[in-house]
């Protein structure tokens, strides 16, 4: 790492996680006249630098996203390369995953918001309709699938802003090696039945892995699970989905027909779009009331962490919807 400090100008904070193919750091981008700057810092396995198949990944990772520029999609920064070994700045996100934020609920013995719930996903959902229809310089569809989406990719910042990150293996058309029939890529458990069968994918896949990780946080269960990845991908091809009434009957009846919706595995049955989803998930939120917003999400976090989470919003701005949630009024 000494050589990314000295000649790349970052300064190490922390190491934030490691993998079995890379490692990410808080740290420090520096510059001139004293300029810092923090970020995420992604840092290929110096062992796997000689592998030329993942080493492609991880840079089409970086011009992949490189102008995906939105709200709730993680920014990448810049990609560069020091003595053989590759890195990627990022935005760095002060916060959670959804996983952390499920598995507290857990713990705790509660049940996760359902708005709240759905606020998330609906977010996220954005996020992937903005990367579905983007387009090149020149207005042709990029044809983006992000092919991941689950709860350890979809980060809450303290401050409230729900975040898809890591499109490590995303598809584009024109920027990466479509290897689709040929390698299984993504989690086995948040997989569309259409991925599991090595076939393509499009932009329904990722609003089917939406409506999994939808169901698990409403529910608290895993709906697809294995010993092993080919038991977990028959149950992706074949178990019959639990009806969100029958393991969650708490969960409202129009949020029970967004989460079928979402998974039904035919894609034609199923939402067309990303959008499409995010606007029935808003229209539940918000058709007669003061929904969850940034702020709702941020006061909720400061609530569960609050050593972690500084107060960045005025106390006496009005969330009625945080308001309905402490009193336990959310529906």
């Amino acid at each position: 790492m000494e050589t990314i400090v000295d000649r790349a100008c970052f300064h190490i904070v922390r190491e934030l996680a490691r993998g079995g193919m890379g490692a990410v750091y808080e740290a420090y981008q520096l510059g001139a006249e004293g300029f810092r700057k923090r970020v995420a810092l992604k840092v290929i396995l110096q062992e796997l630098t000689e592998d030329r198949e993942f080493v492609d990944m991880f840079i089409g990772e970086a011009k992949l996203v490189a102008d995906l520029i939105h709200e709730n999609i993680v920014q990448i920064y810049q990609l560069g390369r020091t003595d053989g070994l590759y890195y990627m700045g990022l935005e760095y996100v002060e916060g959670v995953t959804l996983e952390d934020f499920v598995l507290w609920h857990q713990r705790a013995g509660r049940t996760v918001p359902i708005e709240l719930a759905s606020f998330v996903l609906a977010r996220t959902c954005r996020a992937l309709e903005y990367a579905h229809t983007k387009v090149d310089p020149w207005g042709a569809p990029l044809g983006i699938v992000h092919r991941d989406v689950s709860p350890g990719n979809i980060m809450l910042s303290y401050g409230g802003v729900v975040k898809l990150t890591d499109f490590g293996v995303a598809k584009a058309r024109h920027l990466r090696r479509d290897q689709e029939g040929e390698v299984l890529l993504g989690k086995a458990r948040y997989m569309s039945p259409e991925q599991a069968r090595f076939q393509a994918t499009d932009r329904r896949s990722d609003v089917f892995a939406a409506g999994i990780v939808l169901y698990e946080v409403l529910t608290g269960d895993i709906l697809f699970d294995g010993a092993d990845t080919i038991v977990t991908l028959e149950s992706v091809l074949t178990r019959e989905v639990p009806r969100v009434s029958d393991v969650a009957p708490h969960v409202p009846e129009p949020l029970r027909r967004i989460v079928d919706r979402a998974l039904e595995r035919d894609p034609a049955r199923r939402y067309p779009t990303a959008g499409a989803m995010a606007f029935d998930l808003e229209h539940f939120m918000y058709r007669d009331r003061f929904g969850p917003t940034n702020i709702s999400l941020h006061r909720y976090l400061k609530r569960l962490w609050p050593d972690r989470v500084l107060d960045l919003v005025d106390p006496s701005v009005p969330d009625p919807y945080s308001e309905r949630l402490a009193a336990g009024e959310e529906t």
